[in-house]
């Protein structure tokens, strides 16, 4: 029997550094939609130089394909700079709020030593919930998720991942 060709899909985390006006993020959302990607999260905000931002995005896709989308964007006028980053390097952060069902005052010190161990914050309390803040690594976020959801989750937040390399990076400017 012949070898089959087994596509090996991973996730990716690419930065990129863009101009910081109308219509940069219609372009590249363009770009990964005529390529039916999904994007799995986007963050986008201004960055330490004026008139540009930092667009952080999260995918799944095979390693020839990502790298010829990077080089398609790059492309793209209003693109500064492109980086698929390497995870081993990044400090990779997300967000998450939670506001999680609690029905009586031992959930509600349940859920407190939770966030404790995971060293997340009460942002609200309310008679019948509290809002959980989750900063880390989505890794993280994902289990304290998992561990809450026996409560009832009411509602969820997540920022998506946000992304620098360590050290010097590769920002020369």
């Amino acid at each position: 029997m012949g070898e089959k060709n087994m596509t090996i899909y991973q996730t990716y985390i690419i930065s990129f550094i863009v101009e910081n006006k109308p219509g940069v993020l219609y372009k590249i959302s363009n770009m990964f939609r005529r390529r039916n990607f999904n994007i799995e999260s986007l963050t986008v905000g201004p960055i330490e130089h004026d008139n540009f931002a930092r667009m952080t995005i999260k995918v799944k896709g095979d390693e020839d394909t990502i790298e010829q989308l990077t080089k398609q964007t790059n492309k793209l006028i209003d693109i500064i700079k492109v980086t698929i980053l390497d995870k081993k390097n990044t400090v990779m952060r997300e967000i998450a709020l939670i506001k999680i069902f609690t029905a009586d005052s031992k959930t509600r010190s349940e859920i407190i030593q939770y966030v404790d161990v995971f060293r997340g914050h009460i942002v609200d309390v309310s008679p019948e919930s509290l809002i959980v803040e989750m900063t880390g690594d989505s890794d993280k976020i994902n289990a304290f998720i998992d561990l809450s959801r026996p409560f009832g989750i009411k509602e969820l937040a997540r920022t998506g991942v946000t992304a620098l390399t360590r050290g010097r990076g590769d920002n020369k400017r």
